[in-house]
């Protein structure tokens, strides 16, 4: 039992950081949840008008597009980081020279800022990447895919893959170092190809940071907004616009608070929703494996 003057030093610690996290992360929650069944437009002022906006969200073709196009960036470059990420990891794990200093650089960047490496990028694919078509005559490469509405997603997952890499090749390492070197050996003597070893020994032993990898990707990448902003800025139209971006965009210069709050409700659980999915499917073939 902690005594009363342990009990206020416990308080005053506490306190601040409670305050600070009510005031900048529940109370901005539990007022987007309730404007959202307003239709106040960030300004001026409102009347309650019920589910109207969460009917609409389901209605309106932008937020409908935004959903399109975040569910296929967020599908493949799930895939993408994954295989990726184990491939680089698996590489790393063996005995390659420098692979301490190889793990460090692969690690970069997960510390870079992404708007930064956006804008990096976009200079790539609007500039360089576009004279070295004209020079070589190459067409398919002489104007900037940033500009296509058919193609300019591939390049933000580029970027979103090339970036989430990182850390999702650390876990994978995390997950190689626990496995012990007998059972290689042992699988081995056994005669068992490098394939057989990675599917009967390594994989089955690494199926929990897969899954770890797999939710925290899929998450990340639904959520994404930082590279479309410095990429594209949801262009061109809105063939790129993000359901982030969508309701930054709409909710605080479109006039429409209410409405992307209400979406922003939805997007919550429709995010929550998968993750579960992902975490139970994943855990049963942990255990099948």
């Amino acid at each position: 039992m902690m005594d009363k003057k342990n009990t206020r030093v416990y308080l005053m610690m506490v306190l601040p950081a409670l305050v600070l996290f009510f005031s900048f992360h529940t109370f901005p929650l539990l007022q987007g949840i309730f404007y959202s069944f307003t239709d106040y437009r960030g300004y001026g002022d409102w009347n309650f008008i019920g589910i109207d906006n969460y009917i609409n969200v389901f209605r309106d073709p932008r937020i409908l597009n935004s959903y399109q196009f975040t569910f296929k960036f967020a599908i493949v470059s799930t895939v993408l980081v994954n295989i990726i990420s184990l491939t680089v990891a698996l590489g790393l794990n063996s005995k390659v020279k420098f692979h301490k200093t190889l793990r460090g650089i692969y690690f970069m960047p997960n510390i870079l800022s992404i708007l930064i490496v956006g804008f990096v990028f976009k200079f790539i694919f609007s500039v360089f990447i576009p004279e070295i078509g004209q020079s070589f005559g190459i067409e398919g490469i002489a104007k900037s895919i940033l500009g296509n509405r058919d193609y300019a997603w591939i390049a933000i997952v580029i970027v979103g893959v090339w970036q989430a890499a990182a850390l999702n090749v650390i876990l994978y390492l995390s997950g190689l170092a626990t496995i012990p070197e007998d059972l290689y050996e042992a699988s081995g003597l056994d005669g068992a190809s490098k394939w057989q070893q990675f599917r009967h020994v390594t994989f089955p032993l690494i199926a929990p940071f897969f899954t770890i990898n797999m939710v925290l990707a899929m998450k990340n990448f639904l959520m994404v907004f930082d590279h479309v902003v410095a990429l594209t800025g949801g262009g061109p139209g809105r063939s790129t616009q993000s359901i982030s971006l969508l309701i930054y965009q709409d909710g605080f210069t479109g006039g429409q608070f209410a409405l992307q709050s209400a979406n922003a409700v939805v997007y919550f659980f429709v995010i929550v929703t998968i993750s579960i999915i992902q975490i139970r499917f994943l855990q049963k073939r942990e255990v099948q494996l």
